[in-house]
């Protein structure tokens, strides 16, 4: 049974860990994704942090949101400005409208990283125009930019999709030679690295989720929107409550996307660990990698790896095989933005790679409390199905 081949699915939880039988075999089970044990493990300093927020009766826009906003911003980088929001989707939408994106304008986005992308660029007003993707590193392909951009091209999303990052230097070259604004969707690839400095401090706004199974997860929605332009991080303030500068008076129209205290400080505490976390990811990702089988497309080695993609034409079955030995699986993601229902209309032409992409790509378990046996595992069970 050779292999042939070349923000997202709901938790995957399995509490069931352990072993099983499969046809009279003892088999490992390994879940696509845990997040209990990663909590336990910082458990003490996660208790301080929501007691800290119980104790002080402030729950919204208090001071842990000021804290998170400064310590994240200078994770990134000097001079940088992090504004909390309520979820990774809403910092896309509200960092295209502090970028100018106003209804009728174009936006650049791609259709293989799942709906949220382009469900901002139209919650918005404005219109994705979708773009193919590179098929070795599955983000934008940058020559797309020059291909899809008329004069209402506003804005420009690159997605570091799976953790790692898009080819920024010539994207953001491409993108201000057009004269567009360039928001970076970090939401997968929180300390991630392109030329030595940090995603999210390429463009001209990032937008990160905190979801929870994220890199750096908080323990339900949350985002947040970087930015080194003042003007920029004033007007997305402005968005996320009401239009409010002063309370109770609205300059600009907007609903209201806020990040709490509570996940602000659990966030504070998990930033402290979020490069050990990286840093073991790549570790567990270079394990594999060591170890797929020739038929198997592996994926680029740099990045924070938030999932670990591999690809083969065999994915339906390969992944099928896996489930019978206990091990958890995902695709990421299967359905393009372009060929779903709200966005066809959107659709000017065909896009074969993404397309082609949708079709291969599987999603292996990778995450910081990911066994190195359980890693072996999966391993021994991809090498049996390619003998």
């Amino acid at each position: 049974m050779p292999i042939t081949g070349a923000r997202p699915s709901p938790l995957s939880h399995d509490p069931n860990l352990g072993h099983y039988m499969v046809s009279g075999i003892t088999a490992r089970r390994v879940p696509f994704n845990v997040l209990a044990p990663g909590v336990q493990a910082i458990r003490g300093e996660l208790d301080a942090a929501i007691g800290r927020v119980l104790d002080s009766g402030w729950f919204l826009m208090g001071p842990e949101l000021e804290a998170f906003e400064r310590e994240f911003a200078a994770y990134h980088a000097a001079g940088a400005q992090a504004v909390g929001l309520g979820s990774g989707t809403d910092a896309l939408r509200i960092g295209l409208l502090a970028l100018g994106v106003e209804a009728g304008d174009e936006v650049l986005v791609v259709a293989n990283a799942g709906v949220p992308p382009v469900a901002a660029v139209v919650a918005a007003g404005a219109t994705p125009v979708f773009c193919e993707v590179d098929p070795a590193t599955h983000t934008l392909e940058p020559a797309e930019i020059d291909r899809r951009v008329t004069p209402r091209t506003r804005a420009v999303v690159v997605v570091h999709l799976y953790g790692h990052a898009a080819p920024m230097v010539t994207i953001v070259e491409r993108a201000h030679g057009h004269g567009i604004k360039v928001l970076e969707d970090c939401a997968q690839a929180h300390g991630a690295r392109h030329g030595g400095k940090l995603v999210g401090t390429w463009g001209d706004a990032a937008a990160f989720s905190f979801y929870p199974t994220k890199n750096l997860g908080a323990l339900g929605d949350a985002g947040a929107l970087l930015t080194s332009d003042p003007q920029v991080a004033d007007a997305a303030r402005l968005f996320r409550m009401y239009g409010w500068r002063h309370k109770y008076v609205s300059e600009v129209h907007s609903t209201v996307s806020r990040l709490d205290e509570l996940h602000a400080a659990m966030l504070r505490v998990k930033l402290r660990h979020l490069d050990e976390w990286n840093a073991t990811r790549r570790a567990l990702a270079e394990r594999y990698l060591a170890g797929l089988p020739a038929g198997l497309e592996a994926p680029p080695r740099d990045g924070v790896f938030h999932l670990f993609v591999v690809q083969t034409r065999a994915r339906d079955a390969l992944k099928a095989y896996l489930a019978e030995r206990g091990i958890g699986t995902d695709v990421h993601y299967p359905l393009p933005a372009h060929q779903q229902k709200p966005y066809q209309r959107y659709a000017q032409c065909g896009l074969p790679t993404t397309e082609r992409l949708a079709r291969e790509v599987l999603s292996l378990p990778l995450y910081p409390e990911l066994d190195t046996a359980d890693v072996d595992y999966v391993l021994d069970q991809l090498r049996a199905y390619g003998a």
